[in-house]
């Protein structure tokens, strides 16, 4: 499953769900609050930008946002709520398309990070932050925690959702640490509607060290963006990577 083909046109005309889901103001609102003040008044970069659910709020926030996006059929939603002049964006992948300009901040949400399948990819993806940060500036990830404890011994899938009409589960391999998850949508009549996205899943300390590996240190770790504590229980984790020196 490439990625260009399961970001496409379907799915970039249902991905928004205005008021509910990922964009339910209790879950948009505190990302936009956290980011705008880790970018401390500086211009800021977002990596697989997607419809600009997170862009569109923190520009008009007044924070200068850029964004690098690989999906066409995305940036066309996102060019209903935002023009060029307000939100540029540079197509490409993450890990190695370069956006014009110098960043205080750097940021991926909502697991993105994972949709790069190889753990060098990743590496890579930390790197290019890197190269469009200031000396001082920001990388900020949030990620979900592994759910193995949750796979049974011997089995493969575990329903992590199940609501009226929607079960979501994901299917593990765990030798090359990939998940693909299975999202089946389904009404009163026979047929249902399956969407499934391929990932590789990371453990925070991993993450840890290809920061490090990119020159980062890490700055904060914490359960979600209001700040709750990180614990061996939290299902998520937003990370806030920083590069040495002082913001120029």
């Amino acid at each position: 499953m490439e990625q260009e083909k399961i970001w496409d046109t379907a799915v970039a005309q249902r991905y928004d769900t205005p008021g509910c889901g990922m964009f339910a103001p209790e879950v948009l609102m505190p990302t936009v609050e956290r980011l705008a003040e880790l970018a401390d008044g500086g211009a800021a970069l977002e990596f697989a930008i997607g419809t600009g659910r997170v862009g569109v709020p923190l520009a008009e926030r007044g924070v200068h946002v850029t964004g690098i996006e690989l999906s066409g059929p995305m940036v066309e939603q996102l060019r209903t709520k935002a023009d060029e002049a307000t939100i540029a964006v540079v197509m490409g992948d993450m890990a190695t398309t370069l956006a014009p300009g110098t960043y205080s901040l750097v940021y991926l949400v909502y697991n993105t990070i994972s949709n790069l399948l190889t753990q060098a990819e990743q590496v890579e993806c930390f790197r290019n932050a890197a190269r469009h940060l200031t000396p001082g500036g920001r990388f900020v990830i949030e990620l979900w925690v592994p759910e193995l404890r949750t796979l049974p011994p011997g089995k493969e899938a575990t329903v992590w959702r199940a609501d009226p009409g929607y079960i979501g589960l994901d299917t593990y391999d765990v030798l090359e640490q990939r998940v693909v998850s299975h999202h089946v949508h389904f009404d009163g009549t026979e047929e249902a509607r399956v969407y499934r996205s391929p990932h590789r899943y990371i453990w925070p300390s991993e993450l840890d060290l290809m920061a490090r590996l990119a020159g980062f240190e890490l700055e904060s770790r914490h359960a979600d963006w209001e700040g709750a504590e990180f614990t061996a229980e939290s299902r998520s984790h937003v990370s806030v990577y920083r590069l040495p020196g002082q913001p120029g």
